[in-house]
């Protein structure tokens, strides 16, 4: 006896707000695009290094490249809702470890490929054998991949797992055919509504619909993405008609300019992001419980997202989002505290303890380092901050080989709270019992999955693994008369074959 899953496993909707819409039958800037109706120019922030998210870490290739160029057998809707993609559906055994994947029979690869089930059982087993990055231990739960028919695709899991499917819709979940990742760091080749046309590295990627595309065509028949660094760049291009969107304005002080502006529309939805200040537990001084704390109670987190992101996004106080079904509200354990702070380094004997801040250049990081850097100093801190390129120097010196002390960054992959059962992660963070109590959340039922969840939670905060700042909003302004964009970021990816003009 199977269960047909209409594909929810998780209710993560969040209402968007509007902050200031605009009537979309007025003549907006660049009404037929920088490069005509058909072509959309999108303004985003962090730049792919390359095309492989099978071996490079970080958002913005996945960004780019997931449900766009490379699909899964399921995905992320807008509101968080795990909907069929090259799984035209989908059952589960009674005892939670047996998937039957219905595949999709008239999907193709942009080589001209099919897809069947073998790409399936090739695409699971080789996140097993050769990813290095985005998280590929989810599909350590997998036993085998077995195809009995070229469109249905059986997954057997070792043991019952909640993450799985879930995972399944980020990268890992992605299909490859055998002939196509040879050259994933500079070639693309997926079934998704668009192929990479043109990619010039750290400024532009260009995308062009897919002709063998199995679903609806997309209505921009070209895509370019355009990397800023510099949030005002971004601002002067879209009132300029260099690009029609902003998907995720760096600087929201620069949003007054836009309010009242019929041309635009500007709109505020939820992320996974969490801005996160690392502390590294592995090394001096934050391998002292006693200085993490004091850099807890040292913090203003308020004053860090009022200052650095103008009031915008929600203080969470853990790793945790709202739209997570274990959250709870744990921004009260530490308050602004800057004589318990200093109280805590005379405990440890380290009154003035000295510390690197590697911040990468990215206007929100930035920004929440200067107030950081100040807070920390009032309370006895010696903090020299460190300027390091996003992505390629920090992803290398932070985050792989973990040659740090403290840094920031938005952490904007979903459920990420299991990171921090990995001790051999960047937060240099090693306690077994949260490993011990996501291994049970993962097996558990329902209940019992939400309980060890928070309880996850609850340590990793009480342990002061790290400081979340406040939650990333996303805040999109974009030409009055496009319509179909995302507006809620609830997965890495950012869909964009339903956007469309009028």
């Amino acid at each position: 006896m199977t269960r047909r899953w209409g594909g929810l496993l998780r209710a993560a909707a969040a209402a968007t707000v509007v902050v200031a819409a605009a009537s979309a039958c007025s003549a907006g800037a660049g009404l037929a695009g920088p490069s005509g109706p058909d072509t959309l120019t999108v303004a985003l922030t962090a730049k792919p290094d390359n095309l492989d998210f099978t071996r490079t870490a970080g958002a913005a290739i996945p960004q780019a490249l997931l449900d766009n160029v490379y699909e899964g057998l399921v995905r992320l809707d807008d509101a968080g809702t795990i909907v069929p993609l090259l799984a035209a559906s989908w059952t589960v055994s009674d005892d939670r470890t047996v998937y039957d994947f219905a595949l999709r029979e008239d999907a193709t690869f942009s080589n001209g490929a099919h897809f069947t089930s073998d790409d399936v059982k090739f695409s699971i087993e080789r996140v097993k054998t050769d990813w290095t990055a985005n998280s590929p231990a989810a599909m350590a739960v997998v036993d085998r991949v077995e195809t009995p028919t070229p469109h249905l695709a059986r997954v057997v899991l070792s043991r019952p797992s909640n993450e799985w499917l879930f995972a399944m819709t980020g990268p890992v979940g992605a299909m490859f055919t055998p002939g196509g990742v040879g050259q994933l760091a500079t070639t693309a080749i997926g079934t998704g509504p668009f192929t990479v046309a043109r990619w010039n590295p750290g400024s532009e990627l260009q995308l062009a619909a897919n002709p063998r595309y199995w679903g609806s065509p997309p209505p921009m028949k070209n895509v370019r993405l355009r990397y800023f660094s510099d949030a005002t760049a971004q601002a002067n291009a879209l009132r300029s008609g260099g690009v029609d969107v902003i998907y995720g304005l760096g600087a929201p002080q620069l949003l007054g300019q836009f309010a009242g502006d019929s041309r635009f529309t500007v709109t505020q939805g939820t992320t996974n992001g969490e801005v996160t200040l690392s502390m590294n537990g592995a090394v001096a001084p934050f391998d002292d419980i006693r200085v993490r704390r004091a850099v807890m109670y040292a913090v203003d987190r308020k004053a860090v997202r009022d200052t650095a992101y103008a009031g915008y996004g929600e203080l969470i106080g853990s790793m945790v989002p709202p739209t997570d079904p274990w959250y709870e509200d744990l921004t009260g354990v530490y308050p602004f505290d800057p004589d318990r702070a200093r109280a805590l380094l005379a405990e440890a004997g380290n009154p003035h303890p000295v510390v690197r801040f590697d911040v990468p250049n990215l206007p929100y990081a930035t920004a929440a380092a200067q107030v950081v850097s100040s807070q920390l100093q009032q309370v006895g801190f010696a903090v020299r901050t460190t300027p390091v390129e996003f992505p390629a120097v920090w992803l290398d010196s932070v985050f792989t080989r973990h040659d740090y002390q403290m840094s920031v960054i938005q952490h904007s992959e979903p459920h990420d709270i299991a990171t921090f059962g990995n001790p051999k992660f960047y937060w240099g963070y090693d306690n077994p019992a949260v490993t011990r109590l996501l291994a049970e959340a993962d097996a558990a039922d329902r209940t019992g999955y939400v309980a060890a969840m928070r309880e996850v939670a609850r340590t990793i905060t009480d342990d002061a693994a790290a400081d979340w700042l406040f939650l990333f909003p996303l805040l999109v302004v974009a030409d009055a008369d496009l319509t179909g964009l995302p507006r809620n970021s609830t997965s890495l990816a950012l869909d964009l074959s339903r956007v469309r003009r009028g």
